[in-house]
Formats: C-alpha cells, sequence, structure tokens
C-alpha cells in the first residue's frame, strides 16, 4: 500500500513478534524496583528519601541486596544526580554504605553527575544527559530532587508530563531505569494512598512503573512499595542507623501482629528493639558527654523510650551520667563543678 511522505503509518508489528525480555527480566531490584522502570521515591523532607536513593544505586552497582534484604536481579553501572548535596557528602554516603557491605567504592561503577545544576526543561541540558545515559549506559539512573531538575510549575499538568515524558524516552532508548526522588506536600493526609501525597501534578503518581514511598512513623520510618505490573510487597519499618563509620537505612524489628502499614494507628508502635545499641554509637560518636535532647535529636526517638534506654544503659554500666549529660562510661568524664 503506497502511503504519502507526510501521512507515514507508525512502526506496528503483531504482538506474538514482539521481541521477548530476557530471564528474569521483571526486576532491576526484587520485589522494590522494576527493571529499566521509571518511578518516584516519594517522601516529606528529612524522611531519609536520599538515603534510599543512594542504597539501591549502590546495591546495583555492586550486586548486594538493597537494605541487607533485597536482592538485585540486573547489577551494572550507575548514574547519580544529587542536586542538593555536595559532591563530598555523596561521597561520605557511598563510602559508608560500602563499608557496611565490606566493598571498595574504587572498584565500582558508580558515576556521579558533578554540573552545577541540571534543568530538563531546557533542550542543552536534555541533550547533555541523554547523551551522557547513551555513553555510560547505566542499569539505573537517580535523580535527587525533582524540584531542582526543572523551572516549570509543577501544578501544571501540560508542563510536568512532558519533563516526565523526556525521562521516559531515555528509559525506552537506553534501556535504564530512572528514579527520581520527589517531596510530598507538607499538609498531605495519612489516611490516603502515599502516591496522592505527592507534591504537584498527579502525572507524577501515574507515570511510576514502581514507586517508593517513605514517611516518619515516630520512631522509625515506614518504606511503602507500588509496581503497575506486579504486586508490591507488605510495608517495612526503617530507621537510619547513626555510626558515623557506615551510616545507613536498617530494616527496624517490629513485635508481630503489630501493623507499620500506611494510615495505621501507630499508638502500639515501639522504637527498634537495637536502640540500644544506637545510643551507644551516638555517644561514642560524640566523644564527649551530651544532653538528652541532643541524643533524641540524633536518634529521632520519643523522650520516655529514649529514657528507658538511658535507665537500662547505665544500670549496665555503659554509660555514665554527668549532671544533664551522658557520655560513654570509657569516655574520662569530668568531675562535676
Amino acid at each position: 500500500m503506497n502511503v504519502p511522505r507526510d501521512e507515514q503509518l507508525l512502526p506496528v508489528v503483531r504482538a506474538a513478534d514482539l521481541a521477548d525480555g530476557p530471564p528474569s527480566a521483571q526486576w532491576l531490584v526484587e520485589s522494590l524496583w522494576a527493571r529499566a522502570g521509571v518511578g518516584i521515591l516519594g517522601g516529606a523532607p528529612k524522611c531519609c528519601k536520599s538515603w534510599l536513593g543512594l542504597d539501591l544505586a549502590l546495591s546495583v552497582a555492586s550486586d548486594t541486596p538493597c537494605l541487607d534484604t533485597f536482592a538485585v536481579r540486573d547489577a551494572g553501572p550507575v548514574l547519580i544526580y544529587l542536586a542538593e548535596d555536595a559532591a563530598a557528602v555523596v561521597k561520605q554516603r557511598l563510602l559508608g554504605l560500602c563499608a557496611h557491605r565490606g566493598i571498595s567504592l574504587d572498584a565500582l561503577p558508580v558515576h556521579v553527575i558533578t554540573a552545577n545544576a541540571l534543568r530538563l526543561d531546557l533542550p542543552r541540558d536534555q541533550s547533555r544527559l541523554r547523551r551522557t545515559v547513551a555513553a555510560l549506559r547505566p542499569r539505573l539512573l537517580l535523580l535527587d530532587p525533582f524540584v531542582r531538575l526543572h523551572r516549570v510549575d509543577e501544578n501544571d499538568a501540560g508542563q510536568v508530563a512532558g519533563l516526565l515524558g523526556y525521562l521516559r524516552e531515555i528509559q525506552r532508548e537506553s534501556d535504564v531505569a530512572v528514579l527520581v526522588v520527589h517531596h510530598a506536600r507538607k499538609n498531605a493526609s495519612s489516611t490516603q494512598a502515599p502516591g496522592q501525597g505527592l507534591r504537584g501534578s498527579g502525572d507524577l503518581h501515574a507515570w511510576g512503573d514502581s514507586n517508593l514511598y517513605l514517611h516518619r512513623r515516630r520512631e522509625h520510618l515506614v518504606l511503602s512499595v507500588e509496581h503497575r505490573a506486579a504486586r508490591a510487597p507488605d510495608p517495612v519499618a526503617l530507621w537510619l542507623d547513626p555510626d558515623p563509620a557506615c551510616t545507613r537505612l536498617r530494616l527496624c524489628d517490629i513485635p508481630s501482629g503489630r501493623s507499620v502499614g500506611h494510615g495505621e494507628p501507630d499508638t502500639e508502635q515501639r522504637a527498634p528493639v537495637d536502640l540500644a545499641r544506637a545510643v551507644i554509637a551516638a555517644l561514642d560518636a560524640a566523644g564527649a558527654p551530651v544532653t538528652r535532647p541532643v541524643l533524641r535529636t540524633t536518634l529521632r526517638v520519643r523522650n520516655e523510650r529514649l529514657g528507658e534506654v538511658l535507665g537500662e544503659l547505665l544500670s549496665a554500666g555503659l554509660v555514665a551520667r554527668v549532671g544533664e549529660r551522658w557520655a560513654r562510661s570509657s569516655v574520662p568524664v569530668p568531675a562535676a563543678p
């Protein structure tokens, strides 16, 4: 059939002739992120979104389980752009994650974009990112956060759709997973679906093949997962281990039968069972006596629970009290005035 040049048909293939995916093609990271999938890692400010993004990226690059739990199924290079963190901070976090895994950062294909700005609403920056991805062929592209990647109106569905469509093009051209970190609204309801609490256009929620959501539940964080084409795992509880040598997110031990699902009451939740170890690590890192409010801020724990743990550690001879301050028992304690 002859077709005029200005009315060319779109490429079409019979469904039976579509290319088969490679073995175990479903996952980049088991249960967390689809292979070559796009999506959002969302949550309120200070909910450790960047920590989770880096943990996932380092897992893909090193072929080690994300959060020590979720196996990598499509390991390979990763490309990272963290717009709000200095290069030294990014490296320090990655080194800590590597220290926990017992691996060397030098040996890993982790690439960091060091441009001062990356505006994906600008054709020049779109072209540069596209060429960079094509040259490095990463398995995962991590962009953090969305608000620093553009100057469009996040509430304008048309403008947001244009940016997300561009990222979808990169995903299809280079067979790469794209993870975009994004903030939740400050007034988001705890009873609504996590994706509905994202800032800006609803296209952000609808765009994702896989979406991760973090929200704070008193002493810990709750990670919820969504997938377009797979069953999502149950929500899990996390906390940020403050050990300065290998700071990382860890799964919490929550008493059996107590839900950590989004929107569930949290009156029965308690601190992680290893809060005592976190207190000791924080005091070791301080190297000098610190006040209880400082410990509460560092560990993000309820005052009542912190008091219980400090009392237990004091009885065990592992910590010492200096007036209104606390220290490791091995730290020299100055005489009270």
